[in-house]
């Protein structure tokens, strides 16, 4: 490799950290605002607890899905579903962070990220189906686990991202479970 390609891989790199500064509306267990990171980061354990499930489903791959589904964030943050006004075209949007994001790195590079995340974005393959599901189940085991504010919407959580989350018998299962706790949540049970 050469050194223009590995200061490309920095740049692109240092680039990439801002996901660490990129906060959600999620808020963590002790109340504050979660990062794009730690979402994509428990995203990944999720599909190494339960990759076994799958033994039909490219692990690699889509763990690839998972870690860049969301780099676009990296440049103009995260739009939450709930903030998400008609007409905004968000994955346009994204998409283009994005390419501005890789733009240091090599065209082979370049060309594997976006592959993947069109992949993700258009749910085109198994992999990117179970990212999808993956992502949004993630999302709302945040929502039962954060200190929520008071007027918290638990009600758009038990049909946020269904269509994905009945992606497979275990995915329905464990969207049954966090509905559950949902519910308790919703109905002012703040005890799981």
């Amino acid at each position: 490799m050469k050194d223009c390609e590995l200061k490309g891989i920095l740049s692109f790199l240092r680039g990439a950290e801002q996901l660490k500064n990129t906060l959600r509306t999620l808020k963590t267990s002790n109340g504050r605002h979660e990062s794009t990171a730690e979402h994509t980061w428990r995203l990944c354990l999720m599909v190494m607890l339960l990759e076994k499930q799958y033994p039909d489903v490219d692990v690699l791959r889509l763990i690839k899905i998972c870690i860049i589904h969301d780099l676009g964030e990296a440049i103009s943050g995260d739009i939450a579903a709930v903030d998400q006004v008609e007409g905004m075209d968000k994955s346009k949007e994204e998409r283009a962070d994005l390419e501005l994001l890789i733009s240091p790195l090599s065209e082979d590079l370049k060309s594997e990220i976006l592959v993947l995340w069109d992949e993700y974005e258009n749910a085109s393959s198994k992999e990117a189906q179970l990212a999808k599901a993956f992502d949004k189940l993630e999302t709302i085991l945040q929502h039962t686990q954060g200190k929520n504010p008071e007027n918290f919407d638990y009600g758009f959580n038990l049909s946020y991202g269904k269509k994905y989350t009945d992606f497979d018998e275990i995915t329905s299962s464990l969207r049954a479970i966090i509905d559950k706790d949902t519910k308790k949540l919703a109905e002012g049970n703040n005890t799981l």
